[in-house]
């Protein structure tokens, strides 16, 4: 998703969300997801939502990857507690 960040001159955001039903342990991220958020890392936030029926909770991690997948990877499974941990609620 793209979005425009108000506080700062309407800066384009790039916001992957990824949806996972409660109690999920992973969630798989895509080699182009990966580099996006290492290339822009000011503008990227991963947005896991973990949906329980009709409650869904919705944290934001910043800086989500630490490094660039392997040359033929074509995506990653990260666990979604470890991820979760270092996010953040929505602003």
């Amino acid at each position: 998703m793209e979005s425009r960040d108000p506080s700062h001159d309407a800066r384009l955001r790039f916001i992957e969300v990824k949806g996972r039903a409660k109690g999920a342990e992973t969630v798989t991220v895509t080699k182009n997801e990966i580099l996006t958020g290492l290339n822009k890392p000011e503008q990227f936030i991963l947005a896991l939502a973990e949906v329980d029926g009709d409650d869904v909770d919705v944290c934001y991690v910043r800086r989500p990857f630490g490094r660039e997948p392997d040359f033929g990877v074509t995506s990653v499974n990260y666990k979604l507690a470890e991820l979760a941990a270092r996010g953040e609620p929505p602003k």
